[in-house]
């Protein structure tokens, strides 16, 4: 079975999202998003890959902050990019 490293570098709590309201980038943008996945190394809200614009892994591309978590109400689940891992 895999294992994710990335996931003991983890804040103990979640960060707070930068902006609670929607993809800060699509907000930023004026584009509409599918789900949202928050970073847990800054606190960035993006959209996932199935929005068109995928500022998540946009995010990731160019910060390298590898784990987020999904931020829909009711799911809790967390993935790392780097080791394309739920963790």
């Amino acid at each position: 079975m895999a294992t994710c490293e990335h996931v003991q570098s983890l804040p103990a709590e979640d960060p707070s999202p930068n902006t609670p309201q929607g993809c800060e980038d699509c907000l930023r943008e004026g584009t509409r998003w599918v789900h949202l996945r928050l970073c847990l190394s800054c606190g960035h809200v993006g959209c996932c890959d199935s929005s068109p614009r995928r500022h998540a892994s946009a995010h990731f591309d160019k910060e390298r902050h590898p784990v987020v978590r999904s931020f829909e109400p009711g799911e809790d689940w967390r993935w790392c990019f780097v080791d394309q891992l739920i963790v």
